[in-house]
């Protein structure tokens, strides 16, 4: 655990106006919509107590996201207290230009629960492509129950 030393203090710069940018908040709709142009964003889930967060690959499956998992200490974590109902997770993707300040950003917080049925893993198992080499130890469907964006653009002012 990192200890802060008290005598130390820290100064932010000030917030910079970026003219001719918006912040518009988007529909649980259309920031689904834009979750599921992107292939790859961030689970965020409970390891040992504290927050956790992996890249991960994903699909849209009827309005679930679907998470390929290859690494088997973050399967094992995301369902490791998963009763019935699932474990909370949330999901989140982007595509922002850094340069330009623009683009959007989606969140969407959930129940996960592990795919056991032998079709559903097949087929997702050719769907989701690993993005490193070996293989995927499983696939989480989330079951989005709050889904929240915003998109940041030139204003028309």
């Amino acid at each position: 655990m990192m200890k802060r030393d008290p005598a130390v203090t820290t100064t932010s710069s000030p917030a910079v106006s970026m003219p001719g940018r918006q912040m518009e908040e988007l529909s649980a709709d259309e920031a689904l919509q834009l979750l599921g142009t992107v292939e790859l964003g961030r689970i965020v889930f409970t390891r040992h107590a504290l927050p956790a967060v992996r890249p991960v690959n994903h699909l849209l499956d009827a309005g679930d996201i679907i998470v390929q998992v290859e690494d088997v200490s973050t399967l094992a974590a995301l369902l490791a207290a998963q009763g019935d109902a699932g474990v909370v997770v949330a999901y989140e993707a982007d595509v922002i230009d850094q340069g330009e300040r623009l683009g959007w950003s989606v969140v969407a917080t959930g129940y996960a629960t592990a795919v056991t049925a032998p079709d559903e893993v097949e087929r997702y198992a050719h769907l989701l492509q690993p993005w490193v080499e070996g293989t995927a130890s499983g696939a989480i469907r989330i079951r989005p129950d709050i889904v929240t964006g915003f998109r940041l653009r030139k204003s028309s002012t």
